[in-house]
């Protein structure tokens, strides 16, 4: 299996044209191709910058001539859950065509999307960017290409790297952004390459405020990887 992470401008989309005037971005939770009556039909988490922006986001998403229905599920401030039924565009109908399919949740922001997809062989994956390139703008951010034994041990311990995903996604933004600086600069090599005092000049707190910080996301990251590691040992146990 071949999985492409594609940054995608298409140009009859109406999420893309949405974000392009209007500062809301589209993350999607669920979605299904009707292939026969060529719509998609999805189920979208709409953030906009303000209360403001995300309701003209929706006016904009609406009125678009490729949309054929837009609907609230669930509002609150800036944050919406919507339905849609939309026009198949010309890179769904490109990749459903080339036995492309997609492999996972796409996210639209600033006038660009993020696509994942996959094919069984490198002759479809050829044909399919080829013809996409006619009528999108597109570039091939990561190609991963997995066998079958691989492929099976990603879907089989998939339970497991949502839980490390989670811990990862509860680290504060101090957390993380003190993490990725002190193990970027060396703090977990050995010898260590920076001290806490460095990491302190860096953000302009006390070391042991730097400290506290790399403690919390070190706890909340082991915490994530320990709950991991025991789903994959009960699949080991099976």
């Amino acid at each position: 299996m071949i999985d492409l992470d594609i940054d995608m401008r298409q140009y009859d989309c109406p999420f893309i044209d949405t974000t392009d005037d209007v500062d809301i971005a589209f993350s999607a939770v669920q979605w299904q191709l009707d292939t026969d009556a060529e719509k998609l039909e999805t189920r979208l988490i709409a953030k906009g910058d303000s209360m403001g922006e995300l309701e003209e986001g929706l006016r904009a998403l609406r009125t678009h001539p490729n949309m054929t229905d837009c609907y609230i599920l669930s509002k609150r401030d800036n944050v919406a859950q919507i339905g849609t039924t939309i026009e198949q565009t010309n890179a769904m109908q490109t990749i459903q065509q080339n036995d492309g399919y997609i492999t996972g949740p796409f996210q639209i922001e600033n006038g660009r999307e993020r696509w994942h997809v996959g094919f069984d062989d490198d002759e479809a994956e050829d044909r399919t960017l080829a013809q996409l390139d006619r009528h999108n703008d597109y570039e091939v951010e990561d190609r991963d290409q997995f066998g079958t034994s691989t492929l099976f041990d990603l879907l089989e311990n998939s339970n497991s790297a949502m839980q490390l995903l989670e811990g990862c996604r509860s680290l504060t933004e101090t957390e993380r952004e003190t993490f990725e600086v002190a193990s970027q600069n060396g703090y977990y090599e050995t010898p260590r390459e920076t001290t806490l005092d460095e990491l302190a000049g860096h953000f302009g707190i006390s070391k042991t405020a730097v400290s506290m910080n790399l403690r919390r996301s070190e706890r909340k990251i082991l915490k994530a990887a320990l709950t991991a590691l025991e789903g994959m040992n009960d699949l080991d146990e099976l």
